[in-house]
């Protein structure tokens, strides 16, 4: 028996999705496929239906098919094959954790084997679920902690040692390999990367809006729409900084509403 697989297609030209939706109809185990003509519809569909599979086009317009996979995340993405006429973009696909990779124009042959590879994929990727599920229960019955947030940091600089509070932070910005704090119109240089501080940032309260961004959402002043579906952030200091398009799906998500 073949376990059920629903599939979305993300592909921007009309015959390029009919003729998947051909080949997937050969393929007794496909249960439900979809469609979407553009990146950002892709991006939600991922995020709401939770495909077990992703055919995806790398040029797309509102997100190409590599943002929308670096939006998604690693935790939210489907197994992804790219299907697309660009072979320049190969190794950011593998590099975006792609299954495989289907160069236009492919074979039905080349499709099958790697629609029975996804399979393959999507068994070992349950039974590690089921391990995983097993070893929580097992888990959950000797402790259950709650991930504990950092509420204050020590700012140590050549004249004084601060202790800030860390919902008095506006924002953070990398600064090489350290981070610069905004505090109610201050700037703090603190000796710690983006990402390891991040890390320990409560993600109800901070979200990064950009590889070199972190904003306190309570922060924010107003958001302004800019071209091609970009926003510029405007926080309470009167900083102006820009959403990466990168990020926007986890502002969407932390603000609990699109943009």
């Amino acid at each position: 028996m073949l376990e059920p697989m629903r599939i979305l297609i993300a592909d921007d030209e009309a015959p390029a999705r009919r003729r998947l939706h051909n080949l997937l109809r050969e393929d007794a185990g496909v249960t439900e496929v979809r469609e979407a003509s553009d990146g950002r519809v892709a991006l939600q569909m991922v995020i709401d239906w939770k495909p077990d599979l992703l055919l995806l086009d790398v040029q797309m317009p509102e997100l190409t098919g590599i943002d929308m996979v670096m939006a998604v995340g690693a935790a939210q993405l489907p197994l992804t094959i790219f299907v697309t006429a660009w072979d320049q973009h190969a190794v950011s696909a593998f590099q975006a954790n792609a299954l495989d990779y289907l160069l236009k124009p492919y074979s039905d042959a080349r499709f099958h084997a790697a629609l029975a590879r996804a399979r393959q994929a999507m068994a070992d990727r349950q039974l590690r679920a089921v391990s995983a599920n097993i070893f929580r229960m097992l888990a959950s019955q000797q402790a259950s902690v709650a991930p504990v947030w950092l509420e204050r940091l020590i700012v140590r600089s050549q004249r004084a040692t601060q202790l800030v509070r860390v919902l008095d932070i506006d924002w953070i910005e990398s600064a090489g390999v350290h981070v610069i704090l905004h505090v109610k119109r201050t700037e703090l240089l603190h000796r710690i990367a983006l990402s390891d501080l991040a890390s320990q940032l409560d993600p109800a309260r901070f979200v990064r809006v950009h590889r070199s961004l972190i904003v306190n959402i309570d922060s924010i002043m107003r958001l302004e729409a800019l071209s091609h579906g970009e926003f510029a952030i405007w926080m309470n200091d009167g900083a102006r900084r820009k959403i990466s398009r990168t990020y926007r799906a986890a502002l969407e998500r932390s603000l609990g509403q699109p943009l």
